[in-house]
């Protein structure tokens, strides 16, 4: 089954940090003790004391709660992860795959094994080396590990063959999606050696990343330093990261403005805010779409009248209105307009018409006020208020109901009505999969599929990336899977990041913080 997309965590009153499936992890009431991690880096001293370092400070909503990265896995933490770990590629701001720890790869003919090349003389910060055996290492702990958050991203992978620096994937179908997807996201790669306890790893990371973990207070603070011995270091131009649990939201512009934090990511209520402090407002592209979630293997939505009048009643402009502060759009597919899978031709499907909806109620045998629906979601969230209000137009009465444990029914399949939103996946293919297969974890209504949806998707993984026929292959999986009668989408908004002008501009890479280049200099 596909990977599992793990929601991002609350962090306004009412607003479940821009995703209303981000569970609110209780990190900050693990115990506060602090762990030291044993280190190869020649730096010494806590990174807020080091003399004339360019240190970035940054207040992040999406502290780790794990930081192995094959339990983590995914949502908005792997940006944190990444200052650990490296990947076997990475996403440039194209959204393409590119070189990471992987010089270059290549397909077989037949297009079922890919070898990816690692650089040479690359090593973890435990001094073990990054060769093909760490791959293989590390692809086998994510498809078996028991707590893995990635399996079902790595079913078309069947074995990996270790030849010194060579990884030589074998593929259990035609797949030119593999680079793509093993990237920051699904394929962070640990020491094996590390690895072997996994607990341990996971409150002691080991990666071969831009940044060494030096000291680590569980859910609330993780001091870093560069690591000398990372293939790019000559482009890291950071010395030491201070990476904090944010706090209250309303705080964290006046930290900004104090110098407490230099970096932030932050909610799009608080860009005005961060603008008049006369801070940098980071607008960077993402993957982000919410979605509202119907089970149509549960009534009354087994009725495909009561669907479609669920999709005509949504307003989606509502959303972005009261929401977004002006930085979002409206969508009814899970990828940004002018993104390679996002289809022109399905942009004005279902648009609001709540006079149909009306119509399709009636059709299906309900008056108004006669269809009583639960909407089961984690926590407060303004988005359940909008659909409730939306649906009571058409005669649909709503309960919104909050369930702290709401991630154990919704991926077991047995709510009727909730509400979901991730931040995708670099593949195109598996972010389509996760929503829309019979097995996907965004699918409330696994083992359903729409028709045709199979055949498109497999027709996707078959076509090369640089195929000219690849972006109508891609959309054309994406108009078969927007027939899904189990999502309807909403809205999307970007990442939204405050910094102060000591930090230099950051690449514009879809979903991803990208440190190369990036400098830090004196003052706020």
């Amino acid at each position: 089954m596909p990977g599992r997309l793990t929601p991002r965590r609350p962090r306004q009153n009412l607003r479940s940090a821009r995703r209303p499936g981000r569970l609110r992890t209780a990190a900050l009431g693990t115990a506060l003790l602090t762990v030291l991690v044993p280190t190869l880096s020649a730096c010494g001293g806590d990174a807020s004391s080091a003399g004339g370092s360019a240190t970035l400070k940054w207040a992040s909503s999406y502290f780790p709660t794990h930081w192995d990265p094959v339990v983590s896995g995914s949502g908005a933490q792997f940006r944190e992860l990444s200052l650990v770990y490296a990947s076997l590629t990475r996403t440039d701001a194209d959204g393409k795959a590119v070189p990471d720890l992987a010089k270059s790869w290549e397909y077989n003919a037949k297009g079922d094994q890919v070898t990816f090349h690692l650089r040479p003389g690359l090593k973890f910060s435990d001094g073990e080396p990054v060769d093909a055996a760490a791959v293989k290492a590390a692809v086998e702990r994510a498809q078996k590990q028991k707590n893995s958050a990635l399996f079902g991203d790595l079913t078309s992978i069947k074995t990996v063959d270790a030849n010194g620096l060579d990884a030589v994937i074998h593929l259990s179908q035609v797949d030119y999606q593999i680079p793509q997807l093993l990237g920051e996201r699904v394929l962070q790669i640990a020491s094996p050696k590390a690895a072997k306890s996994p607990d341990t790893l996971d409150q002691g990371p080991v990666g071969a990343g831009p940044f060494i973990v030096s000291q680590l207070v569980p859910g609330t603070k993780a001091v870093l330093k560069k690591n000398p011995d990372y293939w790019d270091a000559k482009d890291i131009h950071i010395d030491n990261v201070e990476l904090t649990s944010a706090p209250d939201a309303a705080t964290v512009v006046s930290g900004l403005q104090t110098g407490v934090y230099n970096f932030a990511d932050i909610a799009p209520s608080q860009a005005e805010a961060a603008k008049k402090a006369g801070l940098d407002v980071f607008v960077q592209p993402g993957f982000n779409a919410n979605n509202i979630s119907l089970n149509v293997n549960k009534a009354p939505f087994d009725n495909d009248k009561v669907v479609d009048a669920v999709r005509y009643a949504i307003n989606r402009q509502e959303f972005v209105d009261k929401l977004t502060f002006g930085y979002g759009s409206a969508t009814n597919q899970p990828f940004p307009k002018g993104y390679v899978a996002y289809d022109p031709q399905s942009e004005n499907d279902y648009a609001y018409d709540p006079a149909r909806s009306k119509k399709l109620l009636s059709e299906a045998g309900y008056r108004a006020g006669d269809l009583k629906l639960n909407l089961v979601i984690p926590a407060e969230d303004p988005q359940a208020e909008i659909v409730q209000a939306q649906l009571a137009k058409v005669g649909i009465t709503v309960t919104i109901k909050i369930d702290k444990n709401w991630a154990t029914p919704f991926f077991a399949k047995d709510l009727t009505f909730s509400l979901y939103g991730t931040t995708g996946r670099d593949s195109a293919a598996q972010t389509l999969t996760a929503h829309f297969g019979p097995n996907g974890p965004l699918n409330l209504s696994s083992p359903y599929e729409p028709a045709g949806f199979e055949a498109a998707i497999a027709k996707v993984r078959q076509t090369p990336l640089d195929s000219p026929d690849y972006a109508k292959v891609l959309r054309a999986a994406t108009r078969a899977g927007l027939q899904s009668k189990a999502l309807v989408f909403t809205y999307s908004s970007p990442n939204l990041i405050a910094k102060s002008k000591s930090i230099s501009a950051l690449p514009k890479n879809p979903a991803h913080i990208d440190w190369t280049g990036v400098t830090v200099t004196g003052g706020n």
